[in-house]
């Protein structure tokens, strides 16, 4: 257990949640709801501590509780803390969200029937992320109903300990910390990792699952408060793609590499790049001055880094990763992809990135 895994864990949103004024029946109108959310938990959960407050203010009839940003319904399937890191470029905290008890709309989301949809949504996404590490989710499927409990209260309580405890029989073990194993060589011997190993166990390949929300923009912006806001889930790109891990020695597989591989749409050569050539063009550029402002870089970075990280090039001038955000997080595209699945993976053992990809227009996925 690492301290980061623990702050994610802890990681909460502020919400004032609003009911909608079609839905009020009192005067005056019931105050905002305040709750912290738990970035790994899912909206449908707060329900038990959002109805008791809005419960005398209700019109009759049957509850059908989904919750909006701006207009635009919340698909309740992605956890709180993704879709905070999605629709909202810059933090507003608190986060400002509108609940409805009526007037489901089902031509947008899918049907949830209150906690036991969350549950084996969140219980499909963790065989479809077994079956990607592994080959197949035998273990997710033989857990016994004790196990699934325990591990499904874990979530909902936040309860890290318990979690791991539960989640350690699935064995889906993830790779090896590049970094955290040149920091603390004690840790990275009580570490087992997935995929071919060689003689020194050190990880040659693997299979990462990640859900990537890509969002794609025309205009250019320096301010997040700029940013374009998504008012139409059309306008989100939701990509289900496994990282094809692949450790060379003496290069680090970054969270560039990572991000650029799983969009060949945009960055079409990132995952074709002779390392032999990188590597001696990257010594080049210590040496020689260059004109190339991405060669300055990549020279720049080389001497930042901890890992020896060899940086992909610009490989497509239509394309610019404006944002990536993981976990509340804004992270260097240099840092190792290893610690960033290690420390940020979600319970179910896909790592969520919300990214923002500035395109020529008329340009999409």
């Amino acid at each position: 257990m690492t301290e980061a895994k623990k702050y994610v864990w802890d990681g909460a949103i502020p919400l004032q949640i609003h009911l909608h004024e079609s839905e009020v029946t009192t005067l005056p109108p019931p105050p905002p709801a305040l709750i912290l959310a738990p970035r790994i938990g899912y909206l449908p959960l707060l329900v038990s501590y959002i109805k008791p407050h809005f419960s005398s203010t209700l019109p009759p009839g049957v509850d059908t509780i989904w919750f909006e940003y701006k207009g635009l319904p919340l698909k309740w399937y992605i956890p709180t803390g993704v879709l905070f890191d999605l629709l909202c470029a810059e933090p507003e905290r608190p986060w400002n969200l509108t609940v409805h008890f009526r007037g489901y709309p089902s031509n947008i989301l899918l049907p949830c029937e209150g906690e036991d949809s969350v549950k084996w949504s969140f219980i499909n996404s963790l065989k479809e992320a077994a079956y990607l590490i592994n080959g197949n989710c035998k273990n997710v499927m033989n857990m016994s109903q004790p196990d699934q409990v325990e591990l499904w209260r874990s979530i909902v309580n936040g309860n890290l300990e318990a979690y791991l405890q539960v989640s350690s029989k699935l064995k889906l073990e993830t790779i090896e910390d590049e970094y955290t194993a040149k920091v603390n060589s004690s840790s990275m011997k009580s570490r087992q990792t997935t995929g071919e190993t060689d003689v020194a166990g050190q990880v040659k390949a693997g299979r990462i699952p990640v859900r990537l929300y890509v969002w794609t923009v025309s205009e250019d912006f320096d301010d997040l408060d700029d940013a374009p806001q998504i008012d139409n889930w059309d306008k989100v790109s939701y990509i289900n793609r496994p990282v094809e891990f692949h450790k060379a020695e003496g290069k680090c597989f970054s969270l560039n590499d990572a991000v650029k591989g799983l969009l060949p749409e945009f960055f079409p050569r990132s995952s074709v790049i002779n390392e032999e050539s990188l590597r001696a063009e990257s010594q080049d550029q210590q040496e020689i001055p260059s004109e190339d402002k991405s060669s300055n870089r990549s020279a720049e970075n080389g001497k930042e880094n901890s890992c020896d990280h060899v940086a992909s090039c610009d490989l497509s001038e239509s394309a610019e990763i404006k944002l990536v955000r993981i976990q509340g997080i804004e992270p260097k595209l240099e840092i190792p992809f290893t610690w960033v699945v290690n420390n940020l993976m979600n319970p179910e053992y896909f790592l969520h990135i919300c990214l923002c990809v500035k395109v020529p227009r008329g340009s999409t996925l």
